[in-house]
């Protein structure tokens, strides 16, 4: 075979296929697997926004929109935000994007050059650490299992150099479920003060807490100069095949971003914002039911593993069981395998969102209940080794 690899460029070479599709390639076309991988609500979109959206095709309404997404939907956004005690105008620091996913490229493409380095808080979502290496910075990885996977402000000053950049942080979290307490996240705040870092704050779970309610580093004082937040309506609204999120950010820093989006993506689709639209406006019944089933199945699982006595950490928010498997002697990925291939129940293995993570298998519990007593059951008799 010929070696074309100098057609490529040489950063993308360096980049591995996303560890979690490869269980969800494993899983596809078999209706005999129960996923407890796929981090995606089981929920179909709520049937008012679905309206909305099919209104606006009936009406014609399939144009572009703005670069910045449509208007109402910015001021919809800048007064939801208000409840979380940031301020964002929705004319210049609130912008609409292909989700989050799209949102923390823009992010990143727009604050760091060759050889910055950018603090990745982990276990994480898979895409942080290739973004950040895609710019051609460095991704320094902090291991939060010490501390129960909750990142601390001493631990992220320790990793700061004059090269650092900026720090990321999702709360709660994927894949651990696990929310920054307000008192460090204050901590944190007074760490990205002091040495004048950006701080990415995904937060596209905030609307699914189970214990404490929401708080945003962006909230404390004197951080939004340093604060970029990442949000959507994937999760809360059940909305990840719209592709609709946004940024909230300062407005000088917003004008570099909209440079990159306005030539990456022109504009989120106007059909998948006027559903997040009436989401917004009238959707939070809806959204609050999925998160009291979501709390219910939640319970379920953790029941279950105490009892199979299989540790995990237990989630304040999100629709993720971080659980430790260390005590069956295998990896995160022959664990996995061997559930699949032989209990037909895929999760995903921890060290794929972060060395740290290794021992510890993703559960979503963003699936039928049903299933899930039927996939609990099924890991039991892994744990066993017994015949399905």
């Amino acid at each position: 075979m010929i070696d074309r690899s100098d057609r490529f460029s040489h950063t993308i070479l360096e980049i591995a296929p996303s560890g979690i599709r490869r269980f969800f390639e494993l899983a596809a076309g078999r209706d005999d697997i129960i996923s407890l991988g796929v981090g995606e609500p089981d929920f179909i979109t709520p049937w008012a926004m679905r309206e909305e959206a099919w209104y606006h095709l009936e009406c014609g309404h399939t144009s572009y929109t703005s670069n910045w997404g449509l208007e109402p939907l910015r001021t919809a956004i800048a007064q939801y935000l208000n409840r979380y005690n940031l301020v964002y105008s929705p004319k210049n620091e609130i912008l609409i994007t292909f989700g989050v996913s799209e949102a923390i490229d823009i992010v990143f493409r727009s604050i760091l050059n060759p050889g910055d380095e950018v603090i990745v808080a982990e276990p994480c979502y898979v895409s942080y650490q290739p973004l950040v290496e895609l710019c051609r910075a460095k991704a320094v990885s902090l291991d939060t299992s010490a501390e129960h996977f909750i990142p601390t402000a001493a631990a992220i000053e320790a990793l700061i150099t004059p090269k650092t950049k900026a720090l990321i942080i999702c709360t709660p979290n994927n894949p651990t479920g696990t929310m920054i307490p307000a008192e460090e996240l204050e901590k944190i705040a007074a760490v990205v003060k002091k040495h004048q870092l950006w701080v990415l704050s995904d937060e596209v779970y905030c609307e699914l807490h189970y214990e404490a309610p929401h708080v945003s580093i962006g909230s404390f004082p004197g951080m939004k100069d340093h604060s970029i937040i990442l949000n959507g309506f994937s999760k809360s609204f059940a909305m990840t095949g719209w592709r609709i999120g946004f940024i909230a950010c300062p407005q000088e820093l917003m004008a570099q971003i909209h440079k990159i989006h306005q030539y990456a993506a022109i504009c989120a689709p106007i059909m998948s914002q006027y559903a997040a639209l009436e989401g917004l406006e009238n959707g939070w019944d809806e959204v609050e039911k999925m998160r009291v089933s979501y709390r219910q199945r939640r319970n379920l699982m953790m029941k279950s593993f105490d009892a199979m006595n299989l540790p995990y950490i237990k989630p304040d928010g999100a629709f993720y069981l971080f659980v430790d498997i260390r005590s069956t002697g295998l990896t995160s990925e022959a664990f996995a395998v061997k559930l699949i291939t032989d209990y037909r129940v895929a999760v995903v293995p921890g060290h794929v969102f972060g060395a740290c993570g290794e021992g510890f298998v993703r559960c979503c519990y963003a699936t039928d209940i049903a299933k899930i007593r039927i996939a609990l059951d099924r890991i039991g008799k892994c744990l066993k080794n017994e015949p399905l």
